[in-house]
């Protein structure tokens, strides 16, 4: 129906016939002559509909914003003075001959220049991918798509689709279940990573394989979550940690020069996580920011002032102080308290601060509420151990050592926004030597901080004996703060696998129901295995620069999991949950 896209129309084609398909972007009626922006993915055409040219002047004359259209003419330069050099059609414009109304618009429910609320932009989100900046987000993402694919290809990596209906397991987030209908009262689960397939893949001497994947979690949803999403799925056999790490930084490196013509570092730094957490609160730190935590247990042991000698005392403690160059002279106190309630959705109790006025005055020089109850020997080592200057800002965490970090990391991030502190680059960084396990106190058990296919990076007899000291082979890519994918070396031994179900509280029984498949297939010759998944949405939002993924799907879900677009999740007829040996019993609500 068309012979060009509205952006290849230019000078060279003067005097040209052209066909061209696209929207009305704008309509202006300048004196009789009817000017039109047509649209379509490219960019804009400026088409002409002159008044003798009576029955297109006449169709012209009654179309309005978003009409679809098809326009037939013939290309001349624009008038003196009128081109538009934002444009690369901008200096010509075609001469309707034919013009043809494929199909009109009624009113919009927003218009496409306008900043729309998101409820209704996902409601109409056929009107809200034709905006320029969707569109531009949509063609970056399969761009992107395109660069792994082409680059894992290259390396030999075999593209292996996995089941989406498969086993429930007991670990990780909530599954997704499907009622089997010829198996009553029995599901599938959809998965929430193809993990145990991958590994099997190379058990069956597949070497290289890699998945653009469809994922499913039933979990609560945020800015960087969705109940659905896509990650690459990589696994190589016959590999150690270097192998994966060095494989997956040149697969990005790679990408990111394609997509973006970006050159990121070679190699990536490497940051342990017990580092990542110490310097910067998190294990996913965003380096583009130059505040690190700084820990004073040691100034304030013998302390008075229990709210920091408790913890300074405690194995499981922490005093961390997060120094603001300059904070003291251009922070309120208006500001400093108002980062008090921000800390405390992360779990503080309080925030305290100090002034560093002149440190050379000693206390007389520092100014906060808590100085009193501080010797002048733990001030003095505490301004020492900060390496604070004249006109710096102090800001405190005390307590558990995760509290501590989480809140105090979380301060970090927003005081670098606020103060403008974030470095315009790309910083990437691996996070390794993970801990094996997390201990969860609810349930007085411990935990895969991963998950429970994770190799150790220790022998069988420590990882038994000192489980909450045992490392992992396991490490996560971090760009900017975001972490981009996560992999390890996976369990190739029966025994060990079996030993870490154990200390995850999985009996045999459980093991042998869940995994039996699994670990049936470790005793005929399986070889060592590592991977890593990197989560497509979250690396198309930083590509396009979006704060959240949602602006980088196609048709996303809200934070509530709904899609106002189908209205879904919907009702079922009663004769269809029959079928499927289904029936619902709603929780009670109050009228």
């Amino acid at each position: 129906m068309r012979s060009q896209y509205c952006n290849q129309v230019t000078e060279q084609m003067l005097d040209q016939p052209v066909e061209v398909c696209g929207w009305v972007d704008k309509r202006r009626d300048h004196g009789g002559v009817i000017f039109i922006d047509l649209r379509d993915h490219t960019g804009l055409l400026q088409v002409v509909v002159e008044p003798d040219n009576q029955a297109a002047f006449q169709i012209a004359d009654d179309a309005r914003y978003e009409y679809c259209l098809r326009v037939t003419g013939t290309v001349r330069n624009r008038p003196e003075g009128q081109a538009n050099e934002r444009l690369a059609s901008g200096r010509i414009e075609v001469v309707v001959d034919e013009y043809e109304v494929l199909n009109p618009a009624k009113a919009l429910p927003f218009m496409l220049d306008e900043q729309a609320g998101e409820q209704v932009r996902l409601k109409y989100r056929y009107l809200d991918l034709r905006r320029g900046k969707m569109q531009h987000n949509m063609r970056l993402r399969s761009r992107l798509n395109h660069a792994l694919r082409h680059w894992l290809h290259n390396q030999d990596f075999l593209d292996i689709e996995t089941p989406i209906l498969t086993k429930a397991t007991p670990e990780g987030a909530r599954d997704f279940l499907v009622p089997a209908r010829m198996h009553p009262g029995q599901f599938y689960a959809m998965p929430q990573s193809p993990q145990l397939f991958k590994q099997l893949l190379m058990m069956s001497g597949m070497d290289r394989y890699y998945q653009i994947a469809r994922c499913f979690r039933d979990e609560d949803l945020r800015a960087d979550r969705q109940p659905e999403f896509t990650q690459l799925d990589v696994e190589m056999a016959f590999v150690q940690q270097e192998d994966v790490l060095t494989t997956a930084e040149e697969l990005i490196r790679s990408t990111f020069k394609e997509v973006l013509d970006v050159n990121l570092p070679n190699p990536f730094p490497r940051m342990t996580y017990a580092e990542a957490m110490r310097r910067y609160g998190s294990d996913k730190p965003d380096l583009r920011i130059d505040l690190e935590l700084v820990d004073i247990a040691e100034a304030v042991k013998n302390a008075e002032f229990k709210v920091f000698s408790a913890p300074a005392n405690d194995d499981n403690g922490r005093v961390a102080v997060l120094k603001v160059p300059q904070g003291g002279q251009t922070f309120t106190r208006k500001q400093i308290d108002d980062y008090e309630p921000f800390v405390k959705r992360y779990g503080a109790r309080g925030l305290a601060w100090i002034k560093v006025n002149d440190k050379a005055a000693g206390r007389e020089g520092l100014q906060s509420p808590i100085v009193k109850f501080l010797d002048d020997e733990a001030l003095a080592q505490i301004i020492e151990l900060t390496a604070a200057e004249d006109g710096d800002l102090l800001f405190f965490g005390a307590g558990n050592y995760d509290d501590v970090s989480q809140y105090m990391g979380a301060l970090r991030l927003k005081i670098g926004e606020d103060t403008n502190r974030v470095a315009a680059e790309w910083r990437p960084l691996w996070v390794v030597d993970f801990p094996m396990f997390e201990w969860n106190a609810d349930d007085k058990r411990w935990d895969a901080l991963h998950h429970p296919f994770t190799a150790p990076a220790c022998d069988l007899e420590q990882l038994k004996t000192a489980p909450g000291e045992a490392l992992s082979k396991a490490y996560d890519m971090v760009l900017n703060g975001v972490e981009l994918g996560g992999g390890s070396i996976r369990i190739h031994q029966s025994d060990v696998q079996s030993a870490v179900f154990e200390l995850l509280d999985i009996s045999p029984e459980q093991a042998r129901e869940k995994f039996g498949f699994l670990l049936d297939a470790l005793d005929y010759g399986c070889p060592p295995m590592g991977g890593i998944a990197f989560g497509i949405d979250r690396l198309a939002a930083l590509m396009c620069g979006e704060e959240s993924i949602r602006e980088v799907i196609a048709f996303p879900k809200t934070a509530s999991g709904a899609c106002p677009l189908t209205d879904a999740p919907s009702d079922i007829a009663d004769n269809q949950l029959a079928d499927v040996h289904i029936q619902t019993i709603l929780p009670e609500t109050d009228e």
